[in-house]
């Protein structure tokens, strides 16, 4: 049996113990019983010391601040503001920023009323059925979209936990909608011969093109800056992307958290198109003067310097995909394109999960392992050059 220790909070505004299962508690005042005069006297737990002292702090800071709410009393809505200003920290802004419209726009409005303490796995349960089936004239939401929106109560309802403020978490134990795993919809070759001759002149042509033959994604071809292009090594870096600010309304470069970035070796057809590409953005340069605005060293942007815009860009190639009557390709199936072509040329699985810059082969293997009929035709085919082999040995 641990032997029970008691400290003082240095500042007199808690005392902590440790409990006889090992675990602890942190007392603190949450005011005075205004019958008795006597103060009330509320605790936290955690499994450590420092984790209850953090909580005691955080409670300390509150009350100081006049922001702290007894956390039996926290609504719904009053903790994930909460925890959207104090928790989000280390989260990239746009990631932030999303998370923040899944409270305002589906949780809030539908459990903010509730008291933390008492939220439901059925209540919550209820909320994500009612927005799988919509309602008044409503359309319900994607699967894909109500999982993102559990995944953001979840992660606020767990801090909530780690602080001491429920006992456990009510959004573990619910069902989410099954999502069907959308293949990837490379273009064949016969579609990939018509994509280029329908971009020749067209003021995209050199972005589409190293797009469709270096798998880059939207993000990173919109972000790529003419000193991660090597021409003389014939390699171009990967390391960063082209992103709008959902908060400030701004197109940003950002490097990616979790990223470690990538170098790749294109076809010399793609460094020539870069070329080409460098020489027209210079003639640019000269018509445009002292209106040349490109800060960042882009690649590819507008006649002043200034950097493309996604939907834009998108939109085009959504025009010019739906004349070669495949409406349904989207931008990101260039890369899918890449990616097929590059295992038919031959490359190896490793080779196609570095350029594309996936975590691990076994991904790659897992999106593109079975998208191509070709290749399963062509292992067909050599396994019956072996077996007639083997019998005329025989």
């Amino acid at each position: 049996m641990p032997k029970r220790k008691n400290s003082r909070n240095a500042s007199g505004s808690g005392s902590i113990r440790q409990r006889k299962d090992g675990t602890w508690e942190g007392r603190y005042s949450a005011g005075t019983n205004p019958g008795t005069g006597k103060p009330i006297r509320k605790s936290v737990y955690g499994a450590t010391q420092r984790e209850v002292v953090v909580k005691l702090d955080a409670i300390k800071t509150g009350v100081a601040d006049g922001t702290y709410v007894e956390p039996s009393k926290l609504t719904v809505s009053q903790w994930l503001d909460i925890w959207a200003t104090e928790y989000l920290g280390d989260v990239k802004p746009n990631t932030a920023s999303i998370y923040k419209s899944s409270c305002r726009i589906h949780l809030i409005p539908a459990l903010g009323k509730v008291k933390l303490s008492v939220l439901s796995t059925h209540t919550i349960q209820t909320l994500y059925n009612r927005l799988q089936r919509g309602a008044d004239d409503k359309q319900g939401l994607s699967s894909k979209t109500i999982k993102n929106i559990h995944g953001v109560l979840h992660k606020a309802l767990q801090q909530a936990v780690e602080l001491g403020y429920i006992r456990f978490n009510p959004s573990d134990a619910c069902k989410l909608p099954r999502t069907e795993k959308k293949e990837a919809q490379p273009l064949d070759d016969d579609a990939i011969m018509a994509f280029l001759d329908a971009i020749q002149g067209h003021r995209w042509e050199a972005l589409y093109l190293v797009t469709l033959f270096t798998g880059m994604r939207q993000g990173e071809i919109l972000g790529l800056s003419w000193i991660c292009v090597d021409f003389r090594r014939g390699v171009i870096s990967i390391d960063r992307q082209l992103q709008r600010n959902r908060e400030t309304r701004t197109w940003e470069i950002v490097t990616p958290k979790n990223s470690k970035g990538r170098r790749i070796t294109p076809a010399l057809s793609v460094m020539a198109a870069l070329k080409e590409q460098q020489i027209r953005q210079l003639e640019w340069r000269l018509r445009a003067g002292q209106a040349w605005d490109n800060k960042d060293d882009l690649v590819f942007t507008d006649e002043l310097g200034r950097n493309l815009y996604a939907q834009k860009v998108y939109r085009d190639y959504k025009k010019i995909v739906a004349d070669l009557g495949i409406p349904d390709a989207r931008f990101h199936d260039l890369r899918h394109s890449y990616a097929v072509a590059a295992l038919q040329s031959g490359d190896d699985i490793k080779t196609v999960q570095e350029n594309l810059g996936h975590h691990t082969a076994a991904f790659t293997l897992d999106v593109y392992g079975h998208v191509s009929e070709r290749m399963k035709q062509e292992s067909a085919a050599r396994m019956e050059g072996f077996i007639k082999s083997v019998k005329k040995g025989g």
